[in-house]
């Protein structure tokens, strides 16, 4: 019962919030997340009214399962983005933004923060310093995903956006394998080079397999039904299970295989959108239909926010050179590469201010960080100071970006009705 009660007054908070800051023009997803940190661990929850907020994190945590479904949605809605006959207009300077903007921003973040190493010492060691590099290249899909949709953003800034959110997260899997690979061969000398070499691209390669042959079975078996219904329960089912098979790890010869639930439910929708002649309105109405479940993903992650990390001044002094060197790294990274491969001045632009947000797969990379022991902690809290700032200001920037590219058309007012 107090599991419901927890989900039904997220739902109706992070609602209800939404209309408490429609007049200072805030992005949904921006008021989700401040209902997710009010009813958390850190304030509401605190009070220990049973179903009446979080109490604990270990309590958010209980609903670790639905932020993973709704998160293969997610990456399954972006999966469409990838049809062939977009990339053929965007396809090419999407592969060079996406890979040259992760890069820039975990250069530019391993610079920074390997300067401040000189001076802390071992409060930032350049194991850490590498591996906090590394996590800086990954954006989050989610919030972006729902600034689009809810302000129905198109034009030439949103084609090439969504296309190159996704590429950011393969590219960020692989920087990080190898970043933290190497920081562990710092702090213990027990990883290979096939572990740092090896492992990264076959998570990356049998994941998009994966999530091919879901995909290719969807198409084969939603031709099995004529009702829009029962073809959209059939695409959440294979949502649902592309979640549930990505957990799945083992190991051969040495190496651990894995696989990331971002890519296959990405490669799956790919598939889907590409060989089903009906799929953009079945997508269509998955999206409607899972509309809740990412409203309650967002208030969720809100409530998983630690708002203690500001307890520790080190912590947030990192985080704000973290914050800012990623920032910069990310706006002229895309800048840069859309200048280079002749992108319209709009989208040279704006284009890397719309790939500030982070959250997700940020706080999946920094939970793996628990076997550098204490610099595993210290790189955990300055990621969740990162994400704290970066998942509140984030989609609000994302939306200036769109409008002033002009993505975003600003609604026309309706007439009044003249009176009789």
């Amino acid at each position: 019962m107090i599991l419901l009660l927890c989900i039904s007054v997220a739902l109706v908070a992070g609602l209800m919030m939404t209309r408490l800051f429609k007049q200072f023009h805030l992005p949904d997803v921006t008021s989700y997340l401040i209902a997710g940190v009010l009813l958390g661990p850190c304030l509401i929850g605190r009070l220990g009214l049973p179903g009446v907020g979080f109490s604990s994190f270990e309590l958010v945590d209980t609903f670790q399962p639905i932020s993973d479904v709704a998160l293969g949605f997610i990456a399954f809605a972006i999966g469409s983005e990838f049809r062939l006959s977009s990339l053929r207009t965007t396809g090419r300077a999407a592969v060079i933004v996406g890979i040259f903007q992760a890069v820039a921003a975990t250069l530019l973040v391993d610079a920074a923060l390997l300067v401040l190493h000189l001076f802390l010492g071992d409060k930032l060691p350049v194991s850490a310093a590498i591996t906090l590099g590394a996590i800086a290249a990954a954006t989050a899909p989610a919030a972006t995903l729902m600034v689009v949709r809810q302000y129905k953003a198109k034009g030439p800034l949103t084609d090439i956006l969504l296309p190159v959110v996704a590429l950011d997260d393969a590219v960020g899997l692989v920087i990080f394998a190898i970043s933290f690979g190497a920081a562990q061969a710092m702090e213990s000398n027990s990883a290979s080079i096939a572990s740092i070499a090896v492992e990264p691209l076959l998570e990356i390669v049998l994941s998009l397999a994966l999530g091919a042959l879901l995909g290719w079975v969807l198409t084969l078996m939603e031709r099995w039904f004529l009702s829009n219904r029962n073809r959209v329960a059939m695409i959440a089912g294979f949502v649902v299970a592309a979640v549930a098979l990505s957990m799945v790890s083992f190991e051969i010869a040495g190496l651990t295989v894995k696989f990331s639930s971002l890519l296959v439910c990405m490669m799956l929708g790919t598939v889907f959108c590409n060989t089903c002649p009906n799929s953009e309105d079945l997508m269509g109405r998955a999206d409607k239909w899972s509309a809740p479940l990412l409203t309650l993903f967002f208030v969720l992650s809100g409530a998983e926010l630690h708002l203690d990390v500001f307890t520790d001044l080190a912590v947030v002094g990192i985080g704000l050179v973290y914050i800012l060197a990623r920032s910069l790294g990310k706006y002229f990274g895309a800048m840069g590469s859309s200048r280079i491969v002749g992108c319209a001045p709009a989208i040279q632009k704006y284009l890397g201010i719309t790939l500030l947000p982070q959250a997700g797969v940020a706080l999946g990379m920094a939970s793996q960080v628990g076997s550098l022991g204490e610099i595993g902690s210290t790189i955990r809290s300055i990621v969740l100071f990162g994400v704290l700032i970066y998942e509140l200001v984030g989609p609000t920037l994302t939306k200036m970006a769109l409008t002033a590219a002009g993505d975003i058309k600003p609604k026309e007012e309706k007439p009044a009705k003249a009176s009789a």
